[in-house]
């Protein structure tokens, strides 16, 4: 509401004056009339700016186009060298395994780790006690089998004396037809008696003999000379060999001469023969790479989850004694090898121009060489392969040619792919 004061006509005479409120006027939203041109402005705009960005776009296209640089190799003759791949472990040549025939406690240990050994030298001693005990008893029977032998020799030769009497009486009949009987019936007994004490003599001595096999491997000796790799017994401890031969002591004959059991996948057995080189690696020596032959092709297959691997046993010359039992090598095994051919990257062989259409790619082997700054296709014909070059059998090509590998773009600075 709005008080608005009215001032009196001149002709009236003056009245007092008087507020009259007025209602205020109310808002009105002032209208804004629109132009018919700017819908078309919008579209014009939208236009615009769609043909700039096709026009970008193609410019961009077009200039990466036409900044391909390609990156190439050199055509040159060398060794291609197919290889197999595996894991194994270096064991020694032969290893004896040192154990106990019979049972006890070990009373004497005179090898460790790493002694050096001869051929009969006592590494161990068992209690010899209880066998010892067992060959004075058969000694005994032996020397009571052998007296009984002489007091029958005795014996037989007394019989024999009686019946050469007798024979001699029974001719003139002094003596009757019995008594020499019983002559001859007592020297006949005595003769079989001595049979008897002979056999008996040769059944204690065998029993003797057992006994002192068993004293004499109460002795642990070493088969070989060679090195005490492993010790798996101590003092005082007892040894049972009721139902297997416990192992002691683990020998190997000559840590010079070293071999490596590697793993080969049954994929890839059928190209490895005696004979192939082999290179290998362990830990141990990062840097350095050892040289060796297969030897051996083991027929005995090894299936360890369904995995089929067979085992190969590349021999090693270990005169420096830096290779040791156990540790882990990885095998490389030379499978076949050509030397001095004209070679091409891998790379080469897969690589496509990245404007050549995907029909127009072959089946035949072909490389692209760069040639007045373009790339020409040239077909080969492959032989050798590695993981990292082909032998070239056969085509146009010539060392020193620059096959190409990849397309670099100058503005991305950036390589293409090879397409497959």
């Amino acid at each position: 509401m709005i008080d608005e004061r009215i001032s009196p006509d001149p002709g009236q005479s003056k009245a007092p004056s008087k507020l009259v409120p007025f209602p205020a006027p109310q808002a009105v939203p002032s209208k804004v009339p629109k132009s018919p041109f700017r819908k078309y402005w919008l579209i014009a705009g939208l236009s615009a700016l769609i043909v700039a960005a096709i026009a970008a776009t193609t410019w961009w296209v077009l200039g990466e186009r036409g900044s391909i640089h390609y990156v190439t190799a050199q055509v040159a003759k060398g060794a291609v060298t197919r290889a197999v791949t595996a894991t194994g472990t270096v064991n020694p040549e032969l290893t004896i395994i040192v154990g106990a025939a019979v049972s006890g406690i070990i009373q004497e240990l005179t090898c460790d780790y790493n002694t050096q050994v001869k051929k009969g030298q006592i590494c161990a001693q068992i209690d010899p006690r209880p066998y010892q005990t067992v060959v004075d008893q058969n000694k005994a029977d032996l020397a009571v089998a052998k007296a009984q032998l002489d007091k029958d020799k005795a014996n037989e030769a007394y019989t024999k004396l009686a019946l050469a009497r007798y024979t001699n009486l029974i001719q003139t009949h002094a003596v009757s037809q019995d008594v020499y009987d019983n002559a001859k019936n007592a020297y006949d007994q005595a003769v079989a008696q001595i049979a008897y004490d002979e056999a008996t003599i040769q059944l204690r001595q065998a029993a003797l003999d057992a006994a002192q096999v068993n004293l004499d491997y109460a002795s642990i000796v070493s088969p070989v000379d060679g090195t005490v790799v492993s010790r798996n017994v101590t003092m005082g401890q007892t040894v049972a060999s009721s139902f297997q031969t416990p192992t002691l002591f683990l020998i190997a004959s000559d840590l010079t001469k070293m071999e490596v059991d590697a793993n080969v996948s049954e994929s890839d057995i059928g190209g490895i023969k005696p004979g192939n080189k082999a290179t290998f690696t362990v830990d141990a020596y990062p840097k350095r790479t050892f040289e060796g032959n297969v030897t051996q092709v083991r027929q005995s297959p090894q299936t360890v989850q369904n995995v089929v691997t067979y085992d190969v046993v590349i021999g090693v010359d270990n005169t420096d004694l830096a290779l040791m039992p156990g540790l882990t090598a990885a095998s490389r095994i030379v499978v076949d090898q050509r030397n001095d051919v004209t070679r091409v990257p891998n790379l080469a062989l897969r690589y496509v121009p990245s404007n050549l259409p995907r029909t127009a790619s072959s089946d035949q082997a072909r490389v692209w060489v760069l040639r007045d700054g373009q790339p020409v296709a040239i077909a080969v014909v492959t032989g050798l392969d590695d993981d990292s070059f082909t032998e070239i059998v056969s085509g146009d090509l010539k060392s020193g040619d620059l096959v190409i590998t990849a397309e670099q773009l100058a503005t991305a600075n950036k390589a293409v792919v090879p397409r497959f």
